[in-house]
C-alpha cells in the first residue's frame, strides 16, 4: 500500500505534487528537486506527455523516483497506447513497486508539438479504469487470458470543477468512480467558494471518493491571463490578477525581482490552509509547473506536514 492510499484511506489530509519528465533522457534536475520533496508529500504525480508534448515517459521517471525513495504516481493516458500497451506498462510498473496511478484520456496530438503523431484512444480514462479493475477482480488481461501475477493499483482520475454545464462533469465523475477511481485530482482551482459549490454537488450526487483540490501557484499576472484564455477549466479571479500586477509594479519601482512569484506562493499557501482547516476536501494536488522547488515553502507557509 502506497503512502497516498494510506493517507487518504486513513482519513489524513493527502498532499501530492505534479512533476514533468524532461524533453530528453537526463533526469538529474527532476531527481534533485525530488530530494527536496522527501517527507513533504505523499506522492509525486509524473505527467504522461502533458498537453501532447513529447517528453520522456511517465513510467521512466517514476522508476527513477521509486529508486530514489519517493512515492511515484504513474500517469496513463489513452492517447498514445492501445489497451495492450497500457496493460503492459502497468504490469511493468508493478514490477518496480509502483502501485498508484492516475488515468487520463489525454490531449489530442494536434495541440502538442508532434502534430503528425497518430492518436490511439483505444480507451479513454473510464475505459482504462474499467480494464484495470477487471484485471484486479478476475486475474485476467485485456483479452480475457489468465495472468501469472496480478497486481493491484490505487487508481485515480481527474475532474474539472469549473465546467459548464456542471452536471455533465458530475456524471463523468460518477463514471470514473464506478469504474474504480478511489481518488480524484482536480484541475487548478482559484476560487474557494466555487470549490465548495462543486463539493456540494458531488455530495448531492451521492458520489463517494477522495477529492484533492488542484493548486497552481501563480508566477505573474500574464501567466494567469494566459491560462484564463487558453486552458480549459481554469478561471483565475480578476482580484488575483490585479494583486499580481500590483506586485510586479511594486517590484519594478523598488528594483526588487520576484515579488509576483512570492505573492503566488503566499496565495497558494492561503488556499491550501483554508481547504484543510475547513475540511473542504480530502487533500491538495500542487501543480507548480517547473517550480517544484517552491513546494516545500508553500507547504511550510500553509502549515502542512504529512502524516
Amino acid at each position: 500500500m502506497g503512502m497516498l492510499e494510506k493517507a487518504l484511506e486513513g482519513g489524513k489530509f493527502g498532499v501530492t505534487v505534479e512533476m514533468a519528465p524532461p524533453k530528453g533522457y537526463d533526469f538529474t534536475e527532476q531527481l534533485t528537486v525530488a530530494e527536496l520533496l522527501k517527507g513533504k508529500v505523499h506522492g509525486v504525480n509524473v505527467t504522461d506527455m502533458q498537453s501532447a508534448c513529447l517528453k520522456a515517459s511517465s513510467l521512466g521517471l517514476c522508476i527513477k523516483l521509486k529508486e530514489a525513495g519517493l512515492e511515484p504516481i504513474v500517469q496513463v493516458t489513452g492517447r498514445d497506447r492501445s489497451r495492450m500497451g497500457i496493460m503492459g506498462d502497468m504490469l511493468s510498473a508493478a514490477a518496480f513497486g509502483i502501485d498508484t496511478m492516475l488515468a487520463l484520456t489525454g490531449d489530442h496530438p494536434t495541440v502538442g508539438d508532434c502534430k503528425e503523431s497518430k492518436p490511439v484512444y483505444d480507451l479513454d480514462s473510464v475505459g482504462i479504469l474499467h480494464m484495470l479493475t477487471y484485471m484486479e477482480a478476475t486475474g485476467k488481461d485485456c483479452g480475457g487470458n489468465d495472468l501469472d501475477n496480478v497486481p493491484t493499483f490505487y487508481k485515480g482520475a481527474a475532474v474539472t470543477p469549473v465546467y459548464d454545464p456542471l452536471p455533465l462533469q458530475i456524471n463523468k465523475l460518477r463514471q470514473k468512480v464506478d469504474a474504480g477511481a478511489r481518488y480524484i485530482q482536480t484541475q487548478g482551482i482559484f476560487d474557494i467558494e466555487g470549490l465548495k459549490r462543486f463539493m456540494d454537488e458531488v455530495d448531492k450526487a451521492n458520489i463517494h471518493t477522495h477529492i484533492m483540490a488542484g493548486i497552481i501557484p501563480l508566477k505573474a499576472a500574464g501567466m494567469a491571463k494566459y491560462m484564463n484564455e487558453n486552458v480549459p477549466g481554469i478561471a483565475v479571479p480578476q482580484d488575483m490578477i490585479d494583486r499580481l500586477s500590483a506586485a510586479a509594479a511594486e517590484g519594478k519601482e523598488k528594483g526588487v525581482k520576484g515579488l509576483p512569484t512570492q505573492l503566488g506562493i503566499e496565495m497558494a499557501a492561503e488556499m491550501i490552509a483554508k481547504i484543510k482547516d475547513e475540511g473542504i476536501c480530502d487533500g491538495v494536488h500542487i501543480m507548480a509547473i517547473g517550480a517544484e522547488k517552491n513546494v516545500p515553502k508553500i507547504l511550510e507557509k500553509a502549515g502542512i506536514t504529512i502524516e
